[in-house]
């Protein structure tokens, strides 16, 4: 690890904010671990919906969506424009997929007979795109499963239907979680009149201002549900380049969708994350890793967890 890291991590603690608790232990991580029953079945195992792509971004749909496959989803669905879908059929024949022309948010509220879902939207999505921001909107409005909100899509957050979106299901109760970089969170912190450049702080404050769990993604990376913030310390450099976070997305997702709760989720999610692109970086080397090595190597960083 760079000497800038470990300064880098050093400052973070150092300033973070009061609420900062221990980093969690292996045990910790190990009781969050949902491990399926010899009696499962696909829809016990939860279904992800993951919302995700674009013609100009359409492998971090991909990526978001295998990520969620492995992290255990049972069911996973793909829900895209035409580039993306037929990519993740190519790459991924065990994939579901359909057009986001053909979705409807409502297919997110709680039925008769519930199963255990969660959404994930935005990784992929272009920011300004009018329509996209729209659809995270109407996901975020309708749903009632947990809804994870990554990428383009924390854009529509800073407006003021997304705000009011935000506040609705903070209102009955329905999960919400962000993930953004510091810089995505730096520019939500403006758009809701938070000031601080601290990203545990940051964390705290959106948690607070959303009513979101926030994974806040930097060197150390925060988790936060607005009473606390867990650091989790183990990431590398090698998962600083583009699509590592929409791995990270479809991992989280997934937790979601077989029930996890959004803390838990958010930092056993984080960690094994981390954990193969340590266990990528092995094999490759920290320079040569990419986001579909983090994606090889995260079942042995479950099995390592074990």
């Amino acid at each position: 690890m760079s000497s800038k890291v470990d300064e880098m991590r050093a400052d973070a603690q150092e300033n973070a904010c009061a609420q900062l608790e221990t980093p969690w232990s292996d045990g910790h991580l190990r009781d969050a671990l949902p491990v399926p029953s010899a009696d499962s079945h696909k829809y016990s195992r939860g279904v992800l919906k993951v919302i995700a792509g674009s013609k100009r971004y359409p492998g971090a749909a991909c990526l978001a969506a295998r990520a969620g496959q492995l992290m255990g989803a049972g069911y996973t669905q793909l829900i895209s424009c035409k580039t993306a879908r037929y990519l993740a059929m190519q790459a991924y024949p065990s994939l579901v997929t359909r057009s986001v022309k053909d979705f409807d948010a409502a297919e997110l509220v709680a039925q008769d007979k519930p199963r255990k879902q969660a959404a994930c939207v935005g990784p992929g999505f272009e920011p300004s795109d009018k329509r996209s921001r729209a659809l995270v909107v109407s996901v975020l409005t309708q749903a009632t499963c947990p809804v994870l909100v990554d990428g383009g899509g924390l854009a529509a957050l800073g407006g003021s239907q997304g705000k009011r979106a935000l506040k609705r299901r903070r209102k009955r109760g329905s999960a919400t979680v962000i993930t953004p970089h510091v810089g995505e969170g730096k520019r939500l912190c403006d758009s809701l009149g938070i000031e601080t450049a601290d990203p545990a702080q940051m964390a705290l404050d959106l948690s607070l201002a959303t009513g979101a769990v926030v994974i806040m993604k930097a060197p150390v990376t925060y988790v936060s549900d607005g009473l606390r913030v867990i650091p989790m310390l183990e990431g590398t450099a090698a998962l600083s380049k583009a699509g590592t976070g929409d791995v990270l997305a479809g991992m989280i997702s997934a937790l979601l969708a077989q029930g996890v709760d959004p803390v838990d989720a958010g930092v056993l999610g984080a960690t094994l994350h981390a954990r193969a692109g340590v266990e990528a970086s092995h094999g490759l080397g920290v320079i040569s890793v990419t986001p579909e090595d983090v994606l090889a190597y995260l079942p042995v960083a479950i099995q390592s967890l074990l």
